[in-house]
């Protein structure tokens, strides 16, 4: 799997069970046991999860005594938000000329209709 940022994040976000505990880190820092609740997964399963966010980036883990808990990383999920701008833009621009062309076509069929 590469390396660059964007692969290890879109890889982290294609999980279901990934993407449901960012949204609930989104709401603030969480414990392994925390976020394993709402699973029916093993504790180790959700480990697995919680390493592949921390290498994507999208989380990390504090250590406070014994309480290791694991905070949301914005930074990767916004460099996915710029790409995905990008082509926005372009997928924009194509469908409002797209719009202008069947605009253009229609006019002249109702010309045609009418003639």
């Amino acid at each position: 799997m590469p390396d660059d940022q964007l692969s290890l994040t879109f890889a982290a976000l294609a999980d279901p069970t990934r993407r449901a505990i960012l949204a609930r880190l989104a709401d603030g820092e969480a414990t392994v046991n925390e976020l394993a609740g709402p699973f029916d997964i093993s504790l180790q399963a959700v480990s697995k999860h919680l390493k592949v966010l921390e290498r994507a980036g999208l989380i990390s883990r504090g250590r406070d005594a014994q309480w290791r808990p694991c905070r949301l990383e914005t930074a990767p999920l916004e460099g996915v938000s710029e790409w995905i701008d990008r082509y926005r833009e372009r997928w924009t621009g194509r469908f409002d000329r797209l719009d202008q062309e069947i605009r253009k076509l229609r006019r002249g069929e109702e010309g045609r209709d009418h003639g």
